[in-house]
């Protein structure tokens, strides 16, 4: 009997030992990635005198300003526009992807219209990450 609980004692600690070391142990560092950016700001000013833009920078810092259109114009929201502008950002995306980089994340936030102004806008930006070899 005092024979088996040395085993029993030793198996214990044996098996402890080894999980320390596992504990212990030096963890893989994660992938490296280098990320890009652009944003898309586009006005809810009534009678489309609004300012909408695909804003982006190039790998030498240079900000680029694309025109986006307007979602209202004189007569109210102008579904052309916003159907021009869904076909710009999804031929930025595929820009991006085409140069291998990734949609990483989507950002949105939106700028009101209040009880003093009647304008606003929808801000989107999209996050894009490539791995670093």
């Amino acid at each position: 009997m005092k024979k088996e609980l040395k085993y029993m004692i030793a198996g214990i600690l044996l098996t402890g030992a080894v999980l320390s070391l596992f504990s212990f142990r030096s963890t893989s560092v994660g992938a490296e990635y280098k990320y890009r950016q652009f944003s898309t700001v586009e006005s809810i000013i009534p009678g489309g005198i609004g300012r909408s833009r695909i804003v982006s920078t190039d790998e030498t810092g240079t900000t680029i300003e694309k025109d986006l259109l307007n979602f209202y114009s004189l007569a109210g929201i102008n579904f052309g526009n916003v159907s021009n502008n869904d076909r710009l950002i999804v031929d930025k995306i595929n820009e991006y992807t085409k140069d291998g980089w990734e949609l990483f994340q989507v950002t949105t936030g939106v700028q009101s219209p209040s009880e003093k102004s009647s304008g606003g806008i929808y801000l989107t930006r999209y996050l894009f990450r490539k791995g670093v070899n």
